[in-house]
Order: C-alpha cells, then structure tokens, then sequence
C-alpha cells in the first residue's frame, strides 16, 4: 500500500452517509437557533469571497465590481466589509489597481477553473501570472479524473506543484463535492488535498456539478479536524456553490463550528464563496429587504 492509499486508510473520519446525515441533523437542531443573530452576521459578512465568474466579466465591470467593495466601508462603516474579492486570472491586476479598501484580499481562479482539463504547464503558469498580477490566494479544482482514475500521486503531484507557484500566498482546493458525491469519496479527496498542501479546503465550483451541501463540509471540517490533531497545521474552510442566504451561511457557520471550534470562526480559516450572499447578508443585518449593493 503506496504512502496516499495509506493516509486515507489511517483515517477514522466516517464514510458512513447516513451517519453523516444524521450527525448533520443533530448539529442544525440543537445549534443554529442561536447562531442565527446580528454577531453571528457580522462574522459571515466579513468571511465573504464576493465572486464575480461570468463570461460577461470585462475590465469595466470587475472595477465597478471592485469599487463597490471600497464604497462599502464609507457607507456600512458599523459592519466589516468582506473577506475578498475572487475573480478570474486576467483581472487581477483591474483588482488591484482599482481596489482602496485594507483587510480585503484578492482571490482568483486557477488551474483551468472550472473543469481542471489543461495541460499542468499552462496550470502552473496562469496560477504564476495570477500571483505576479497581485492575487493574495488562489482557487484551484482537483483533478477530479485523476482522482477517480485512482491515480493519487498525479492529484498530489499537482496539487503541490500548484502550491509552489503560489509563492507564498494561499491554495484554496476545490473537491468539487457534487462530482465525488459520497462521503468516502470525498474524505479520500480530503485527505489527499491536506497531505499536499493545501491551505483551504473548498467545496464547489458552482458551475457544472451541483455545489456545497453540509454533509460535504461536515466531512471536509472532520478531515480537517483529524489533520489538525496529527499534525497541528491549521487548514481553513470554504463552502460555494449555492450559498445564498443568510440562513445557508449560518448553517455552513454552525457545522464548521461545531466540528472545529471558535478559533476557526474567522476570516482567516472560514469562508463563502458566493455572489448574492453578501446582499442577503446585508440586508439581515440592516433589516432592509432587497437590498442590492453588492
């Protein structure tokens, strides 16, 4: 047994789907009543990617994009503005250029996003120009294909490789979680993701497969816990893909919390990627319904 395949069998993580759902279940019924007020808010605010991935993006849109991301610290300044904002590859540097605001990083895509289907040369080449033009993280999908071909070494290679290019900033991986399906799938991708080096675990792309579910993270968080506990590195959490609502994130908030504690309750180790979300959230803050500032 190679040193991947022993990783995965070390694990005591659950692969067990109904015991997931039903641990799930438990988690909802006894916790999110009282995780659902205005502090609790405040933090998913701040632990927003506000993401903008249409192939009608162009260098005027993202800087307006941007601009409203500067304008909201002058207009909201009694909450905390969002955690990033993700884009695409090319229009980072529009980001950084038009971008006023501190404490919100710029995220792009990379690696092929959506799909992960190109050469790793150009892989590793877009994350690089992504990192030059100015991006602090990037988000990469695993070589969903590779995975399931059980060809381990080839996602890990990759992973790390992609890593590398990042120069220090963050590598958020993309399990694409709709695609893995079942819970041993994606403890598996998990485990593989963590060993080589991943700074996030994310769920989804939200664009082919169907995105987040909170069995998804609640076995994303348990893998994350594990690792944590052998190795004490800390990898952070993020959910996208059909994060919409206030109540959606305050569900992702509570698992996370519940499986990994208050030191992950932050922006540094929590997110949602998500387009919409930020307005919701907004608007239960405010109390305002409809709001559209984002």
């Amino acid at each position: 047994m190679d040193k991947y395949y022993q990783a995965i069998a070390d694990s005591q993580v659950t692969t067990d789907d109904a015991a997931v759902k039903s641990a799930v279940d438990k988690i909802l019924a006894d916790k999110l009543h009282e995780n659902m007020n205005e502090e609790v808010y405040k933090t998913v605010m701040n632990c927003i990617d506000l993401t903008t991935l249409k192939a009608t993006d162009s260098p005027q849109s993202v800087a307006d994009f941007t601009e409203r991301v500067n304008a909201f610290d002058n207009e909201y300044p009694q909450y905390p503005n969002v955690a990033a904002i993700c884009v695409y590859p090319n229009f980072v540097p529009v980001v950084r250029t038009v971008l006023d605001v501190t404490g919100v990083k710029i995220a792009a895509v990379s690696g092929g996003f959506p799909s992960s289907q190109t050469f790793v040369e150009v892989k590793v080449a877009e994350t690089a120009l992504a990192v030059e033009g100015g991006a602090d993280e990037i988000d990469i999908v695993l070589n969903v294909g590779n995975y399931l071909d059980g060809d381990y070494e080839e996602v890990c290679d990759e992973i790390t490789e992609l890593k590398h290019s990042c120069r220090g900033g963050k590598l958020k991986v993309i399990l694409e979680t709709g695609a893995l399906k079942t819970a041993e799938n994606i403890k598996a991708a998990s485990i593989l993701s963590l060993y080589a080096g991943a700074d996030f675990l994310k769920t989804s792309t939200g664009k082919e497969y169907p995105g987040a579910s909170l069995e998804a993270a609640y076995v994303m968080a348990q893998c994350i816990k594990e690792y944590y506990e052998k190795t004490g590195t800390k990898v952070g959490f993020k959910a996208a893909g059909g994060v919409r609502t206030t109540e959606d994130a305050v569900k992702y908030y509570t698992i996370i919390k519940e499986v990994l504690g208050d030191e992950w309750m932050n922006n540094e180790y929590f997110r949602l990627g998500a387009s919409s979300l930020a307005n919701n959230v907004l608007g239960s803050l405010t109390g305002e319904s409809d709001i559209k500032f984002f």
